[in-house]
């Protein structure tokens, strides 16, 4: 599909001056020979002129790749999802929401204003979505290259922070305990947040292979590890935890084992779930404002479907360390 960067080109004019020639702008100076060149040019390539979408004829397509059962496990995705439809709603725009695993999906969103994305996604997926419609924002899919435009959260950022934290208490056996995601049955996603772990661990020299590990992102997983934790012959004195639905799991761990919170293991999760403040005690963690980015993607997205910008943006949102009691001093 020709862009007006194409039409530009071929006019040998810019990009600028074809968007007030095609859009009749009165006060543009140019020659009628110049806006015939630019039509002409135009039509050669086909060109088709974006329109401007109004408020109350917008419609939003979502689509997750989280299932409904896995909404209910880990409320990121729920809240970058409520983020979107509450934009939406008080802008009365529509919503077509879809699941990536749906047969029909591609037929639901047809004809949608523009596309949120939301997860991680395959390459064929990125692919069929961009064929679809000219506006997707894709949201928490990282990617080295600039071929899309997403918003994604500087996780990086925010283990750092942790790990910086339990450093200044004094801490240097701290395990880590997360959680593997798959884009398909055998395409593991890359999580920022072990990555950083690993090379944090290894610059201070830190780093023990039995103090590290994983299964899902779920408070049940977040127990069962933690207790295989527990039976190291060198106790951690703390442990970070990929989501805070992990961290409630490895409290309830510790607690039955007969340790205390933070006075014998320190805790740190992610996420700042909304139940993370009413633990016991309360859980210190990183905020990762999902929700916000939920916003913000539906923000861009209506954006998009009235401008002639072709560049892709890629976003990254900061994270805060939020600091309540489930840390303490490294013990002796």
């Amino acid at each position: 599909m020709a862009t007006i960067k194409d039409v530009a080109k071929l006019a040998g004019v810019s990009p600028a001056a074809v968007s007030r020639i095609l859009n009749d702008d009165p006060g543009l100076s140019a020659t009628t020979e110049t806006k015939k060149r630019v039509i002409e040019a135009a039509r050669e390539l086909k060109y088709e002129k974006k329109r401007s979408v109004s408020k109350a004829a917008f419609t939003m397509g979502i689509v997750q790749w989280f299932s409904a059962e896995d909404e209910m496990r880990d409320s990121y995705y729920l809240m970058v999802r409520k983020g979107v439809e509450d934009y939406c709603l008080a802008h009365s725009f529509n919503v077509i929401r879809v699941f990536r695993t749906d047969n029909d999906y591609k037929e639901n969103l047809a004809g949608v204003d523009g596309i949120v994305c939301i997860g991680k996604f395959s390459e064929e997926y990125i692919e069929d979505f961009k064929l679809m419609n000219n506006n997707v924002v894709f949201l928490d899919m990282p990617r080295e290259d600039y071929n899309i435009t997403s918003i994604t959260m500087d996780f990086r950022c925010g283990v750092r922070r942790a790990l910086d934290y339990l450093t200044s208490l004094g801490h240097e056996r701290i395990a880590y305990i997360g959680g593997k995601e798959y884009i398909n049955d055998t395409e593991p996603i890359y999580d920022e947040r072990r990555e950083t772990y690993i090379r944090y661990m290894k610059e201070h020299n830190r780093y023990k292979k039995e103090y590290m590990l994983e299964n899902s992102f779920s408070t049940t997983s977040g127990y069962e590890l933690c207790k295989k934790l527990l039976g190291c012959k060198t106790l951690p004195t703390a442990i970070f935890a990929a989501s805070d639905a992990i961290a409630f799991g490895v409290m309830k761990a510790i607690k039955e084992a007969g340790y205390k919170i933070p006075g014998d293991i320190s805790v740190v999760g992610f996420n700042n779930d909304e139940i993370s403040e009413f633990t016991s005690p309360s859980l210190t963690t990183i905020d990762a404002p999902s929700y916000d980015m939920g916003q913000h993607g539906a923000n861009l997205l209506y954006g998009m479907t009235n401008l002639n910008i072709e560049t892709p943006l890629k976003i990254k949102i900061p994270c805060r360390l939020v600091i309540r009691e489930s840390c303490g001093q490294a013990k002796g």
